[in-house]
């Protein structure tokens, strides 16, 4: 494990932590090729085009589609000294003159060399042309090192970026290194599985993670360090931290909840999207066809973290930006705020779904190397795409992105899964039933519904209520309705609930003819509950065909299981009664097979009991050996000794076999 290096040698191989642009692979050594093209590579990650503290160069380790070739291939012993000599010469001949850190490492017994070139304060440089023309400065671009001058006005912007370090790079001169605290940096080294946790002396700790500086005869700690290692980075940079606001039903003024959430940087976050998961509502239903189960949740935790964690990597920390990061949370969607807004070179287009965005020059760049090598933050250009597919998957409306003109902040929103404000309505109904208010409960679900007519829960809840009132009318309006604005995929759930409406209210035949629409979109869960409403208006085809449809959903369920099979001895009688002997048998047969399963099962006594006792006389109809039925008796006996048919029944079978 290496000594030198901040991050851990594996990560590095694979990446993980660090941008694949930010590292080089080389299988070999020669100073003829390979030492020009890692001169060069030093001199592109030195001038850090683009703000991400530069980035590593890999000796010994060959490349394969952009990743490292592994087990390594290795350098000889004397190959490595080689390198190192050449390497620390030929940087001498870089304008200005820049020294990478070197660290031969051992991966799988094989020999490497890790050249670490870390952004230079001194940027821009520039590399020596071959045949002695004049130098030229090379930037990375993506994962190749390409010449600037010869890419627009590529050098014209490397230039200007010569007198502006980036913020968390800069020396806190008005701190002392004594304000970092030793153990949050092991504790960092620790996640990161870094070898320098090892190291005894903390000072050097300090000057190898590159957190602090000299000034003068001293040093001092850089911005980012006080801001991942202090005990309370608010001290020196006062919009170091996160204020959460929690609204009831957008009401300007009505706060539920506040919290501060402040410490380390990293600390904040997690603490925060703690916070956030703890109040992020789940919603689960079962999958058509499949064992597993599928929902949404109110807000989908990979986009709530990326865009927390946008807002603290991108935001200002110096004197000009006090304020706060600010999460408000508002029962219909979470606004994200930081400041100021984003640097130039993003504009509102680069901010939508599937949008190019523009790879500008990042504000911070430790801060964002930190981030990822804890984890917490994406590669590159990948947050603003994870964001908008982890809204997509769940159901969610499309995030937005927003800032002003003068750029002096940034708004993320995440609006709230459709059904989650459905259910905030339907929990404020309740508390208000509770408290008595039945008028304005109704009030607050119809004024949900306007607002949502697309929500399953809503829409479901509006035909109870309606029907409950005897509006029967106003209760199929409803239907229609979200047949015609709601995801066709939640329709028969809808229908379903308006069909148990009907039976309530007595209105059978309109029951029938609801309950015998074509569904094409109808199974799972949706058809186990068409199935049994079915069996309420005595349609046990329909019953039939509707269990069928739900596939593999009825296998864990004992009350749809022992329904289909009662189902089936149904159509087993009428199959007996038309002397259709085949259908008869295939019937029954299949029906103890599905109260086999039922018994099972975990299930209440009584559901047990009568299943023992369906199969006992489905047993006795298969003309199965009389001990069968028997046992199947007593267990049925067992679980209900109160009921003395299953005594009798017995009695009967026992003189009809002698």
């Amino acid at each position: 494990m290496s000594r030198i290096l901040p991050i851990n040698l594996d990560a590095l191989l694979h990446c993980r932590g660090v941008e694949s642009e930010r590292v080089e692979f080389k299988a070999s050594w020669d100073p003829g090729t390979t030492g020009v093209q890692v001169l060069r590579t030093i001199c592109a990650f030195a001038n850090d085009y683009h703000n991400l503290n530069g980035g590593y160069v890999v000796i010994g380790v060959g490349e394969r589609d952009g990743r490292a070739a592994l087990p390594p291939a290795g350098l000889s012993a004397e190959d490595v000294e080689a390198a190192q000599q050449w390497i620390r010469g030929n940087c001498n001949r870089l304008d200005p003159h820049y020294p990478p850190i070197l660290s031969p490492e051992t991966v799988d017994d094989r020999l490497l060399l890790v050249v670490w070139a870390p952004a230079s304060e001194m940027r821009p440089h520039r590399a020596p042309a071959e045949g002695g023309a004049r130098g030229r400065y090379w930037v990375r671009l993506g994962s190749s090192t390409v010449d600037a001058e010869q890419r627009g006005d590529m050098l014209r912007r490397l230039i200007q970026q010569t007198a502006r370090v980036p913020w968390d790079d800069r020396r806190a001169s008005d701190a002392r290194v004594e304000d970092l605290r030793e153990a949050k940096v092991r504790e960092y080294l620790r996640d990161v599985d870094s070898g320098l946790l090892d190291e005894p002396d903390a000072r050097d700790v300090y000057r190898r993670m590159r957190i602090t500086a000299r000034v003068n005869d001293h040093e001092v700690p850089r911005n980012a360090g006080l801001l991942f290692f202090s005990s309370d980075p608010v001290q020196w940079f006062r919009g170091a931290r996160i204020e959460v606001v929690q609204f009831a039903a957008d009401r300007a003024g009505d706060v539920q909840e506040e919290r501060v959430f402040g410490g380390a940087l990293a600390d904040q976050i997690r603490g925060c999207l703690n916070h956030l998961e703890n109040l992020s509502t789940s919603h689960l239903q079962k999958q058509p066809d499949r064992s597993q189960v599928r929902g949404w949740v109110s807000y989908p935790l990979p986009a709530l973290r990326e865009t927390l964690v946008n807002a603290m990597y991108h935001r200002g920390y110096d004197v000009d930006q006090p304020e706060p990061t600010k999460v408000y949370l508002y029962p219909s969607r979470v606004e994200v705020i930081s400041y100021p807004g984003p640097v130039p070179g993003i504009e509102h287009r680069h901010l939508v779904a599937n949008a190019q965005v523009r790879a500008a020059p990042a504000r911070n760049r430790r801060i964002g190397e930190f981030l990822k090598e804890l984890g917490l933050a994406e590669g590159r250009l990948s947050g603003l795409p994870k964001v908008f597919r982890a809204m997509e998957e769940n159901g969610s409306p499309a995030p937005s992105f927003d800032f002003d003109e003068q750029r002096t902040f940034f708004q993320a929103t995440l609006p709230a899964h459709p059904e989650y404000g459905a259910l905030s309505a339907l929990r404020d109904a309740a508390h208000l039933r509770a408290l008595g208010d039945q008028e304005e409960a109704v009030r607050r679900i119809e004024s949900a519904w306007a607002s949502n007519p697309a929500s399953a829960i809503l829409a479901r809840e509006m035909i109870r209520s309606y029907g409950q009132g005897g509006e029967i009318g106003r209760a199929e309006d409803v239907l229609e309705t979200f047949e015609a604005q709601g995801p066709a995929s939640a329709a028969s759930h809808v229908a379903n609930t308006l069909v148990d409406v009907l039976l309530e209210a007595g209105d059978k035949r309109k029951a029938q003819e609801l309950l015998k629409r074509d569904r094409p979109m109808m199974f799972g869960q949706d058809a186990i509950d068409a199935a049994i409403l079915a069996r309420r208006l005595r349609d046990s085809r329909a019953a039939h065909r509707y269990f069928e449809r739900a596939g593999d959903a009825i296998y864990a369920d004992p009350r749809a299981l022992h329904e289909f099979a009662q189902t089936k001895i149904w159509l087993a009688t009428e199959a007996h009664r038309r002397r259709q002997r085949e259908s008869n048998r295939r019937f029954l047969t299949e029906a103890r097979t599905l109260l086999e399963r039922v018994i099972q099962l975990d299930a209440s006594p009584t559901r047990h009991g009568w299943a023992w006792r369906e199969l006992a006389r489905t047993l006795n109809r298969l003309r199965a050996p009389f001990r069968e039925v028997e046992d199947a008796y007593r267990k049925a006996i067992e679980h209900l000794p109160a009921e003395a048919r299953f005594v009798r029944e017995l009695e009967t079978i026992r003189a009809a076999r002698r």
